[in-house]
């Protein structure tokens, strides 16, 4: 069946203030699945199982240049009268025709009933969701799963398979570990980016996040409560010898969750794309936090040799929307000097452009910090932390030092007494 128009949605459904969302898709599966129970199951109870699929989607308009995308959802049973499983997705759809999308969805939305039905795996049912439609028509970059089917399923895992089997280049999740769709978090929102490893989080990575958000919020004209903070990691910082570790991924994300933190996992390498993304989410103010390393990573010309327009290009891009840089000063330890954005040095041919983005402040400098912080280098806590040495729990947060040892991440070793 087809509620073509609002007034028939409303009225099989009930008003709605967003007909393209995931609470209008859980309307949809809930009505449909309760009247489907109610009109066959004293029928066919005992001896079938019933399913429904719903979808609700903005494919391209003649008149506008919409957002192209949909929510779908399968709600099924694996065995009569059982308990119903789920799983939604969200998909952005990349035709540039309104019937190329129509066609794309409808091979996604078979995909998808014959993953749940096929594949005891959610890792295959992921896997299944792009057969038989070309790279780049489809992106879906939302999957829960749940029921008596998936009851061990950690949506977590699932989004990062998602990125990893290439089915979209960024995934998100609140604090509360629940999988979510980017548009959904940051509608209306203010974005500060930190990109890490985490691996773990110390009293430098909040030192950092702590002294921009301070001056973000003297720039973006909104309130903190308008603010959306996102520890992001790329993939290649995920990679433990070239194989995704997820006992390592969860644990990072655990930390991160005790914080309070909202996660997004990409595999945007270059600053550039991860600025693109978050530009077609919002059209509010940017910021992406980094230390004076990362800074002048940014100006080494080797990233951008896939460019036309090289470097130039790049930061073109990454600066077109008013997106500015917070930089977390460092230490050289050859003179002990504190090292601050405005003082990196560039490449001689780049100075000018390096000047440029420091005269038009798009590179802020962050001037409320605690020197002894500066010191703090991740890969050295996480040695002493796999040792045995204690020292670690010094320059670590309580609620971190506290997960760490209680679940014994990253290889703890607790001390060995003399």
């Amino acid at each position: 069946m087809s509620a073509y128009d609002m007034t028939f949605s409303d009225a099989i459904y009930g008003s709605a203030d967003r007909y393209v969302s995931r609470v209008r898709l859980q309307t949809m599966l809930d009505h449909e699945y309760n009247l489907l129970i109610e009109r066959l199951d004293g029928k066919f109870g005992t001896e079938k199982t019933f399913f429904v699929f719903a979808d609700t989607v903005a494919a391209r308009s003649f008149k506008e240049r919409n957002e192209s995308h949909g929510w779908l959802g399968v709600r099924f049973q694996f065995q009569p009268r059982g308990q119903p499983n789920q799983i939604i997705i969200h998909v952005r759809l990349l035709d540039k025709a309104n019937v190329e999308q129509q066609e794309a969805l409808g091979v996604i939305g078979v995909n998808l009933l014959h993953g749940a039905f096929y594949h005891s795996q959610p890792e295959k049912v992921i896997s299944s969701l792009q057969e038989n439609l070309a790279p780049g028509r489809i992106e879906v970059d939302m999957i829960k799963f749940s029921g008596p089917l998936f009851q061990s399923v950690d949506n977590r895992l699932m989004s990062l398979q998602l990125v990893s089997q290439g089915l979209t280049n960024a995934v998100m999740f609140k604090a509360d570990g629940e999988t979510v769709q980017p548009a959904e978090v940051f509608y209306k929102k203010a974005i500060l980016v930190e990109r890490g490893s985490f691996r773990p989080v110390t009293y430098a990575t909040n030192d950092m996040l702590d002294g921009a958000r301070r001056v973000f919020l003297t720039q973006c004209d909104c309130s903190e409560d308008e603010v959306l903070v996102l520890m992001e990691m790329t993939l290649e910082h995920l990679l433990a010898g070239g194989q995704l570790d997820h006992a390592d991924f969860l644990a990072r994300v655990d930390i991160l969750r005790a914080l309070g933190r909202t996660v997004l996992i990409s595999k945007f390498g270059e600053y550039y794309r991860l600025a693109a993304y978050l530009f077609r989410y919002t059209n509010r103010a940017i910021g992406l936090v980094m230390g004076v390393p990362s800074l002048i990573e940014i100006f080494n010309e080797k990233y951008y040799t896939n460019l036309e327009g090289g470097i130039l290009e790049a930061l073109g891009r990454m600066f077109k929307g008013g997106l500015k840089l917070y930089v977390y000063p460092t230490i050289d330890e050859a003179t002990g000097k504190i090292v601050r954005a405005t003082q990196v040095t560039v490449e001689s041919n780049l100075r000018s452009l390096f000047q440029y983005l420091i005269d038009n402040q798009y590179v802020q400098e962050i001037t409320e910090y605690h020197p002894q912080y500066l010191r703090i280098h991740p890969p050295d806590v996480l040695a002493k932390l796999q040792s045995g040495d204690s020292r670690w729990e010094q320059i670590v947060p309580p609620e971190v030092v506290h997960i760490i040892k209680k679940r014994e991440f990253f290889g703890y070793r607790r001390r060995i007494a003399a």
